[in-house]
Order: structure tokens, then C-alpha cells, then sequence
């Protein structure tokens, strides 16, 4: 510290500047993603709520297992999730068809064909 070498302010490297700036930046950018975060949730409570009313269920929703959607389809009734190719699902539950409860990273839920997945 004692032998460091002078440099003007503009010849100083952009991390130097950037761990210059005040705390109260970075706490204001924590609130931020927090507010977020709390809007997703609610977001995902609320589709949890009409999922349990809408498919009668009432078991704990856990994860079987993921898979991979193989190509995009649209939903045609609202009990459908629609997925896009290349989207992550977590399978919620097992029908007696060949359709499995998913939801997608919305929080959203639905059925969706076994076909339309890729299991890894």
C-alpha cells in the first residue's frame, strides 16, 4: 500500500470504479430482486390454488421426476399445459392414460401427453 503508484481517476481500471460505489447501491438492487421473488410466489400460490380446485387434488405435490419437453403444443382446453420444445417439466403426478400432471416454470399445471416428453 505504501509503494502503490498514482493513476488519474479516467485511467483507472472499470472493477476499480465499480468497488468504489456506495453499499446503499447494492442493498437497493437486493430489495429489488426480493420484490420479485415475492410477486413469483404469490404468482405461483395462486396457480397452486386453482390447480388443486380445478383437478380435485388433494395429496402433496411433490416431484417425480423431470423431463423435457420434445416439441411445442398448444393447449385445447384449459386443463392442458401448453409447452414449448425444449422446455423443462416437472411431473407432478401419473393418470391412468397416457397423460401426466406437469408444471412448467411458471408454476403453472396440466396435463400433458406422455409422447409429447422426453424423460432423462
Amino acid at each position: 500500500d505504501k509503494y502503490k503508484t498514482w493513476m488519474p481517476k479516467f485511467l483507472m481500471a472499470k472493477e476499480d470504479k465499480d468497488q468504489r460505489k456506495s453499499s446503499d447501491n447494492v442493498e437497493r438492487n437486493i430489495f429489488k430482486v426480493k420484490k420479485s421473488n415475492a410477486e413469483k410466489s404469490k404468482k405461483m400460490e395462486k396457480e397452486e390454488k386453482f390447480f388443486r380446485e380445478t383437478f380435485m387434488y388433494d395429496k402433496e405435490i411433490n416431484v417425480i421426476n423431470t423431463a423435457t419437453a420434445a416439441r411445442s403444443v398448444s393447449s385445447k382446453r384449459r386443463v392442458d399445459l401448453p409447452v414449448t420444445a425444449g422446455e423443462q417439466l416437472d411431473i407432478i403426478d401419473v393418470t391412468e392414460g397416457n397423460a401426466v400432471i406437469c408444471r412448467n416454470s411458471e408454476g403453472r399445471y396440466g396435463y400433458v401427453l406422455v409422447e409429447h416428453l422426453n424423460f432423462r
